[in-house]
């Protein structure tokens, strides 16, 4: 009953359903709040969507919300509750029955008004493939005990106020294919424990990541969407992102990772916030198809490394916004994005952008080479200075090593010039004494 105008009341006619085991009534215009007999009832139900609704729940005393989200049964194995107005703790949610096995493989509870510090208690729910809390009031640190989510695949706690480090635990959680904890604050490096991740493909953003990119990145051979936009990271790009295969590869090479979730009876589709070109897009659907790497507003430095053109099955590029410098790679792979992928960059020239690099070359060569013929006119100078010197003194100084006859007339007359400069100043200092006497006597 999806996209069916259902609403905007509750329907009443579901308490009678009692054999129902999957409810599917997202985007059906409930502006309603859930009645008191709902969550009890649908303690029985296996799979529940009621994504894209305006469902409230400010005082349900009768089921135990009470306002928050509900207790499900044991037995529920999918809930999908996105885009409401519920609000409270997640921990009423996932620490109401401690000691028992749960089976809840999906939990959406996007776009609420949850808050709160994340819960200690998933490990009562270890079988969560996909894992959806962005969009609310969350705060606090990532828990460590997230670690016992091992089958858990995709992982979003984007914009929220989450903080801290994130903890080296969560690399155990080696079936990762999609973490996205952007629009929070983790004032760190890119942990290098990252490039462990084996079956990760897509690492969005944050906010507050610092330090340069590590080079354990270019270890995800998996990776399709590589966005780190909106940071305070600095250095070069690295060369290594060739290493990439996936961003090489036709989408049939896909190492067998699916972001699909399938049940029974239903296709559970991931949704990505995506940035292409400036314009935010939202990308629902099966994400082998999406290839990007988003790297703007961040401080990078440095060259556009011509490794980034071997990316051959790249759809998204953005470097916006950095100080990288140097000419864009005349190569057509990287010439053929958007200018705006390029912008914001004022040391960066060649195509698309209108920065022509041979006319910046140009200008500069020939200011180089006024300024290399000038240091060739004053290096010539002293090297003719200093070839003169030599010659004269090695030319008077060979002759009279080498000629002993014009050693000796030297000599002579050095000897002579000296009795002649000492009788001459004798003689000087006489007629001095004699003219001060006079003046003296008078």
């Amino acid at each position: 009953m999806s996209f069916c105008k259902i609403g905007p009341n509750f329907p009443k006619w579901l308490k009678t359903q009692r054999s129902l085991k999957v409810l599917l009534m997202s985007m059906s215009g409930i502006l309603d709040k859930a009645p008191s007999w709902f969550w009890n009832w649908a303690s029985n139900v296996d799979t529940i969507d009621l994504s894209g609704n305006n469902i409230e729940g400010d005082d349900l005393k009768s089921n135990h919300l009470k306002g928050q989200l509900p207790h499900l049964s044991a037995n529920v194995e999918m809930l999908n509750i996105a885009n409401n107005s519920f609000f409270g703790s997640i921990s009423t949610f996932l620490c109401h029955e401690v000691n028992r096995r749960n089976i809840l493989e999906v939990l959406d509870a996007s776009n609420n008004l949850l808050s709160g510090k994340l819960s200690h208690c998933w490990m009562y729910w270890q079988s969560l493939v996909y894992l959806n809390l962005g969009s609310n009031n969350l705060s606090g640190r990532i828990p460590y005990l997230m670690v016992s989510l091992v089958g858990l695949k995709a992982l979003h706690l984007h914009n929220n106020s989450i903080s801290g480090d994130i903890p080296s635990s969560l690399q155990k959680c080696s079936n990762l294919t999609l973490i996205d904890i952007g629009e929070n604050h983790f004032p760190m490096t890119i942990p290098l424990w990252i490039g462990k991740m084996p079956s990760l493909q897509i690492l969005r953003r944050s906010s507050g990541f610092k330090g340069h990119i590590p080079l354990q990145i270019c270890q995800l051979s998996y990776l399709r969407v590589l966005d780190l936009a909106n940071n305070s990271l600095s250095s070069s790009i690295p060369k290594c992102l060739n290493l990439i295969r996936a961003m090489a590869m036709l989408p049939d090479y896909a190492y067998g990772v699916n972001l699909e979730y399938f049940n029974d009876v239903s296709l559970y589709y991931v949704s990505l916030m995506l940035v292409p070109k400036g314009n935010v897009l939202e990308y629902e659907g099966n994400l082998r198809f999406v290839k990007t790497i988003d790297l703007s507003s961040n401080n990078l430095s440095g060259s556009i490394p011509i490794e980034i053109s071997f990316l051959s099955k790249l759809h998204f590029l953005n470097l916006s916004q950095n100080h990288l410098t140097g000419n864009i790679p005349e190569i057509y792979r990287l010439q053929s994005f958007d200018a705006l992928s390029y912008a914001g960059n004022p040391n960066l020239c060649g195509a698309p952008l209108s920065n022509n690099c041979t006319k910046e070359r140009k200008s500069n060569g020939d200011n180089s080479l006024g300024k290399a013929e000038d240091e060739s006119e004053t290096s010539w100078f002293y090297i003719g200075l200093g070839v003169g010197l030599a010659l004269g003194f090695w030319g008077i100084c060979g002759a009279l090593f080498f000629k002993r006859t014009w050693r000796h007339a030297y000599f002579r007359f050095v000897y002579d010039m000296k009795d002649q400069a000492y009788v001459t100043t004798v003689l000087k200092v006489n007629w001095i004494c004699k003219k001060f006497k006079k003046l003296t006597f008078w």
